[in-house]
């Protein structure tokens, strides 16, 4: 199922970046993430004796159910047919080059009835920066390269589910709006977040030098925010399906469960409070 599928990635960049954001990682996102997934699973009254989670982000993601497989998002995952009642896949499929293939993955390994849950980023993330990069790089450089990923839609990427066979496809989503004190900031981020440029088509050449002042003098004349700082849009995409069963359970009334998450996965529950990267003292912030 991967052979006619294009290169979105190179995986030699993406596992050189994740590898740099898991030594100092900006995980906010990723703990705004959890927190949304241990709302979904509240509402449904089931212990998980089983899960497996599927990421590029092992040391994050480790800290979210004990005893769970924890994989890396290869393009074939290492998951046995049939043996997880959960299957979590995190922060890491808007980088796949086969989304479908890593669903039906998933599918797989879950047993009759057992839940599949994935967080990924969302076609409206950076936004602001896409506009921006693309008009200095039309003025700068003549024309226009990929530089950030062309990450899908929420209603593009519930198809996925119905595609993969999994029933019960539920897609939501989730926007963030985020300020820094300028776009350097910005990469600083995304750069601890792992998330930096890794499209197999991207521009190789060392880009003008007049390319990234004039995108940060865009960014700031489009998308100011208070206090003389610069906003920037991360949109979280969530997917729920089961894997079929002739007694299919359907998720509980938001309310009703009996049950809370960290019972279940035998977790503490994660601090609200956590702050992102950007909003650090200046000494604390990660190496650019």
């Amino acid at each position: 199922m991967h052979e006619n599928h294009p290169r979105l990635t190179d995986a030699k960049a993406l596992a050189a970046h994740r590898a740099r954001a898991e030594r100092d990682p900006a995980r906010f996102l990723h703990d705004e993430a959890m927190l949304e997934l241990q709302e979904r699973l509240i509402d449904v009254n089931r212990r998980f004796t089983a899960p497996a989670i599927v990421t590029d982000f092992p040391k994050i993601w480790g800290d979210f159910a004990k005893d769970a497989r924890i994989v890396g998002m290869e393009e074939t995952l290492a998951l046995e047919e049939g043996a997880h009642d959960l299957v979590i896949h995190a922060m890491s499929l808007h980088w796949a080059d086969d989304p479908v293939g890593q669903i039906v993955q998933c599918r797989r390994a879950l047993k009759p009835d057992g839940l599949f849950l994935a967080v990924a980023f969302g076609g409206a993330t950076l936004i602001e920066l896409r506009d921006a990069m693309a008009r200095a790089e039309a003025q700068v450089m003549g024309g226009m390269s990929p530089r950030v990923a062309p990450m899908a839609e929420v209603r593009d990427m519930g198809s996925l589910l119905q595609r993969a066979g999994l029933a019960l496809p539920v897609a939501d989503n989730l926007r963030k709006r985020v300020t820094y004190p300028n776009p350097i900031a910005l990469m600083h981020d995304l750069r601890a977040m792992g998330e930096t440029n890794a499209l197999a088509d991207r521009h190789r050449a060392v880009p003008p030098r007049g390319f990234f002042p004039t995108a940060a003098a865009f960014y700031a004349e489009s998308y100011p925010a208070e206090e003389n700082r610069i906003q920037a849009t991360f949109e979280l995409v969530f997917l729920t399906g089961w894997a079929p069963h002739e007694s299919q359970q359907t998720p509980l009334r938001p309310g009703s469960a009996k049950s809370r998450l960290a019972d279940a996965l035998g977790v503490d529950e994660f601090d609200e409070t956590a702050k992102p990267v950007h909003d650090r003292p200046d000494d604390e912030s990660p190496n650019s």
